[in-house]
């Protein structure tokens, strides 16, 4: 039986790898080995990334919560323990959509918040 040679996967392969790397300055689009070590590097930090944003955006949440509750004469950990006793069940950022679109409904939640907690 004739030898197969690994030429064709080996040319898919790098081909696959510099596609990824298009856009990349000098050796690093050009080079498969050193493209190799870019992309698998990107996306290291692409998934990384994308954990980051999650926490980025918790923390926009809170901080536009409680400049909406100190507004309201209340801080955010209070106005926060105040809902879980009224069993209001909101997330940050429904809450936070509230603080920036819906001022007068944020001022009724507060004072339940601040009701429930004294």
């Amino acid at each position: 039986m004739a030898r197969i040679k690994g030429g064709m996967n080996a040319k898919k392969k790098h081909n696959r790898v510099l596609k990824m790397a298009k856009g990349y300055r000098g050796a690093r689009s050009k080079q498969y080995r050193v493209a190799k070590q870019s992309v698998m590097r990107a996306l290291t930090s692409s998934y990384a990334g994308r954990k980051e944003r999650k926490r980025q955006f918790r923390q926009l949440w809170i901080a536009r919560i409680n400049a909406a509750a100190r507004i309201n004469g209340v801080s955010y950990s209070v106005f926060m323990h105040g809902l879980k006793l009224a069993g209001v069940d909101l997330n940050r950022k429904v809450l936070a959509d509230m603080a920036v679109n819906d001022a007068e409904g944020f001022t009724k939640l507060a004072e339940l918040a601040k009701s429930k907690v004294a």
